[in-house]
């Protein structure tokens, strides 16, 4: 920075008031537990990436997937679950990187903590000795001033005994005006002494105030420039984390590609084919005809036809009494 703003902006004119050092103090302290609540944040985070990663592993590794595919899709399921466990295994990297950024938030929250303290011990020193002198001060003028109206008293109690005729007793009035003149001296003296301390101590403490503001000021500047950083590479952290998975992901996809559907099928076919001859349909067999043609035991068969012959033709006509005969042989119950 070009220039320091907050040794110019955090005075009072109040010389016992700490308002605009108590004001810095307490936005030095809101910067401190921010910084806190982000570490906290990051360790929230590590712990959820290594328990998805945790659990995504045992997800890809356990669990089956697709276990009887063949082929081409057998080999990109095989891709999937490996590139499914690579991503895992990442995600359980990003939860160590976490964990490393959350050290080193603490470490430098630290490390400001011991820096502050040095100037806070300085300055709470000097704002007590500035109190306790102020009270002091105070103190002398306040007996200063008392010593100042005892002498005044005097005076008036000289001046209205002129016309007295004891001696002894303007005598001891005179002691007295004396005495609280040497008093007024001396009051004034120590007064005086004490505003000068005083003095010399507001000048110190204004020396230390500055000195304290440009220093909290450097402090707080590297304090947003480190969480910007490290916020910056947080997020950087998990869109590299997007990639990275995308980019095996991308494996998968391309095992994909080379997956064949007409591949499988024929793989599928040549492996587990029966044969290429379906069985010939069933024919009826006419019980009747199938006794008539009977071979004799002992006798030789001609070829089996498939088909069965011509049924018989009636030898008698619809309107003759022997019509239900087929032959020889009545249809008709007697």
């Amino acid at each position: 920075m070009t220039r320091s703003l907050f040794k110019g902006n955090f005075w009072s004119a109040d010389i016992l008031s700490t308002i605009g050092y108590d004001n810095i103090m307490q936005h030095l302290n809101n910067g401190r537990k921010n910084c806190k609540e982000f570490e906290d944040f990051l360790k929230e985070r590590a712990a959820i990436e290594e328990r998805y990663g945790k659990d995504l592993l045992n997800l890809s590794r356990k669990k089956p997937c697709g276990q009887s595919e063949i082929n081409t899709l057998k080999r990109a399921l095989e891709v999937f679950k490996q590139q499914v466990d690579n991503v895992a295994q990442c995600h359980i990297q990003l939860a160590q990187s976490l964990r490393e950024e959350a050290r080193k938030m603490e470490e430098f929250r630290e490390k400001q903590k011991l820096q502050r303290k040095k100037t806070e011990l300085v300055m709470d020193a000097i704002h007590k000795q500035k109190s306790l002198q102020f009270k002091k001060t105070m103190d002398a003028k306040k007996n200063y001033e008392q010593k100042c109206r005892d002498k005044d008293e005097a005076e008036q109690a000289v001046s209205r005994s002129a016309n007295l005729v004891n001696p002894k007793q303007q005598e001891k009035l005179f002691v007295k005006l004396a005495t609280s003149k040497t008093a007024v001296e001396d009051s004034d003296k120590a007064y005086m002494l004490h505003i000068s301390t005083l003095d010399k101590i507001r000048e110190e403490w204004q020396s230390e105030h500055i000195k304290a503001c440009e220093a909290f000021e450097a402090q707080e500047c590297e304090r947003i420039n480190f969480f910007r950083n490290a916020l910056w590479l947080h997020v950087n952290q998990l869109s590299q984390q997007c990639v990275t998975s995308d980019e095996m992901y991308e494996q998968v996809r391309k095992s994909l590609e080379m997956c064949s559907i007409q591949r499988d099928i024929e793989y599928f076919v040549n492996q587990r084919k029966t044969g290429q001859i379906p069985p010939a349909p069933i024919m009826y067999e006419n019980f009747y005809s199938s006794q008539k043609n009977a071979v004799p035991a002992g006798k030789a068969t001609g070829p089996n036809l498939a088909r069965r012959g011509p049924l018989p033709i009636p030898k008698s006509s619809p309107d003759d009494p022997d019509y239900s005969l087929v032959d020889d042989y009545s249809l008709l119950y007697q």
